[in-house]
């Protein structure tokens, strides 16, 4: 039976969980997960984490911050005066919005803290500066 390796194509079922054992993402009841190993379509660490597995293998992959989301960046937490909201924007903490970038792109940010005047939105990636921990069961390796 062979191992997997990257450029592989594999089919994995997973559990991601914080360190608290809370669950932020599974392929419970969804068809598995299917991508190519290296090809940049995962995080680095669960990447890793399915090199040498083998058809019907199970793990546990504790995955650091660096290997997974990388570090929460203080510089995309920011500031903006509500006079830049459209109008009928009623902002709360916890609220997900869309904000347009100068080229085009739009990313998602999360409002973070509500004054006065200004609202705190942060564009980090939601998992950023946490260690994750993936249960993992390869499917089928191609």
């Amino acid at each position: 039976m062979s191992e997997a390796k990257k450029g592989d194509k594999v089919k994995v079922h997973y559990t991601g969980k914080l360190n608290d054992g809370s669950v932020f993402d599974s392929s419970e009841n969804r068809e598995p997960l299917e991508f190519e190993i290296g090809a940049g379509m995962m995080i680095a660490g669960f990447d890793k984490a399915v090199v040498g597995m083998k058809v019907g293998d199970t793990k546990t992959a504790d995955i650091p911050a660096d290997e997974a989301y990388g570090a929460k960046n203080d510089e995309m937490v920011v500031q903006v005066p509500k006079s830049q909201l459209p109008e009928d924007l009623k902002p709360e903490v916890g609220q997900q919005l869309g904000m347009q970038q100068p080229n085009g792109q739009n990313i998602p940010v999360v409002v973070t803290k509500v004054e006065d005047e200004t609202i705190e939105i942060d564009a980090n990636h939601p998992l950023a500066g946490k260690d994750l921990v993936f249960d993992i069961e390869m499917v089928e390796i191609n």
